[in-house]
């Protein structure tokens, strides 16, 4: 008689026993606050579980594969050569960099250099043991945490820590480096946390990348708090890594006067969602959220942001452009909620997608929820093909047919990169893209 087949372990189950069993190794641990955080977020994942298509904020973003192949975080950071960190750097931009490797800071590889006085950045393991009553405040299972982030907060290994003080300026940006070499399933749970004083100015690049093939989840939460006319331009990108599978979200909350701009770029990755919320807290706060996905295969892409326009005279953007090619899904819903007594809000939110292929697919729901009369608020999608007049005119001057929608491609997302502020990043982006849709054509003098 054949034995029967012992039924798997569900992934809550499987997570639960290693959160028991590595506890103590976290980082804060002896931290009751931090000790009772990590309980909740783990009570509440088991609760609710991982996301399912069943949810309004997931119908777009299937995540079942993951979920079965999900495991417990790597217990340590696995080996990288320092070419895979260079190979992230930008041509002519001077930056302090943090290197983190599966989920843990790795100083080796990390190169911060001379800080200002009056800028701290450490690794949050290194904040919790030297300085936690100063991260208690923003370490906090956030409103409507789903399961990832729920996972994120009982499991976060480790992540940075930016402190900048009133008035001061860090003149170069911070690079945040997030690589994986670990094995399939595994999760990198990472938390960050962003603080500036008033009138402090700050630019985070955060890059993510994975060295090989398999399957990879980076679990990422962050918190930004910008006090009254402080300043923080923010960059993801999300470059390489065939098996990267990347969900984040970020929460901002913006006092008077205060700016924050984000950059959101996925040109590789199996499986990215990303999830901003921004609360406009002072008098004349602003926001700019832009966003660029370029993507093909089974690639998935769900970007999730929502501004909440709490005080008078706050204005936000929102700029997301998708490109779509094989089976590729991309998705976008954005709510912008003016509250109550935020009157004089200026709101503009617009999302388009082209597709370049019969099975590529875009979803778009931008929405506007407006509980005051005296605003200026305009939201809009379109998800169309390449237009056939501008590919006639470009083959009538001598472009071949697969350079000339290349051509168009190119204009069509570049529009994004150039709001970029830091030149260097935005030129080896506009590289990079042009490697990704020319496929190693020549197009020197064109683009």
């Amino acid at each position: 008689m054949s034995a029967q087949p012992q039924p798997r372990p569900d992934p809550g189950e499987r997570l639960a026993a290693a959160f028991r069993e590595r506890r103590a190794r976290l980082p804060g641990a002896g931290l009751a606050w931090l000790e009772a955080l990590r309980e909740q977020a783990l009570e509440r994942f088991r609760a609710a579980g991982l996301p399912a298509r069943g949810d309004e904020d997931w119908k777009y973003t299937d995540v079942r594969a993951l979920a079965r192949r999900l495991a417990p975080p790597a217990a340590g950071p696995g080996p990288i050569a320092e070419d895979a960190v260079r190979a992230l750097a930008f041509d002519g931009l001077e930056v302090h960099r943090i290197v983190l490797v599966d989920g843990f800071l790795v100083p080796g590889l990390s190169a911060l250099g001379a800080l200002p006085e009056g800028v701290t950045v450490m690794g949050l393991g290194e904040a919790l043991a030297r300085e936690p009553d100063a991260l208690a405040p923003w370490l906090r299972l956030p409103e409507g945490a789903d399961g990832f982030t729920a996972l994120n907060l009982a499991f976060m290994t480790d992540g940075v820590w930016l402190r900048v003080a009133d008035g001061v300026v860090l003149e170069r940006p911070l690079q945040i480096v997030h690589l994986r070499s670990t094995a399939p399933g595994a999760g990198a749970h990472l938390r960050h946390v962003l603080t500036l004083g008033a009138g402090a100015r700050a630019t985070v690049i955060e890059t993510h990348a994975a060295t090989g093939e398999a399957d990879v989840l980076d679990n990422l939460g962050c918190t930004v708090a910008l006090a009254a006319d402080a300043a923080l331009e923010h960059y993801v990108l999300r470059e390489s890594g065939a098996g990267l599978c990347h969900v984040g979200r970020i929460d901002v909350r913006q006092e008077a006067g205060s700016r924050y701009v984000s950059h959101n770029v996925t040109l590789g990755g199996r499986l990215t969602r990303s999830a901003i919320r921004v609360e406009l807290a002072g008098e004349g706060a602003e926001t700019q959220l832009y966003g660029a996905y370029v993507v093909g295969g089974r690639q998935q892409v769900d970007h999730h942001t929502r501004i909440e326009h709490r005080s008078p005279g706050a204005v936000s953007r929102e700029l997301y452009k998708g490109v779509l090619d094989g089976r590729a899904r991309g998705a976008f819903t954005g709510r912008v909620v003016v509250h109550p007594g935020a009157q004089r809000t200026d709101a503009e939110q617009a999302n388009h997608n082209l597709l370049l292929s019969e099975d590529a697919e875009a979803d778009s729901r931008p929405q506007l929820e407006i509980y005051a009369d005296d605003v200026r608020c305009s939201h809009g999608s379109t998800v169309g093909e390449l237009d056939e007049t501008s590919l006639f005119y470009l083959r009538s001057r001598g472009i071949d047919a697969e350079l000339a929608r290349s051509l168009l491609v190119y204009a069509f997302a570049s529009d994004v990169l150039e709001r970029m502020a830091l030149e260097p990043v935005r030129v080896q982006l506009e590289r990079r893209l042009t490697a990704v849709l020319l496929a190693g054509r020549e197009a020197e003098g064109v683009i």
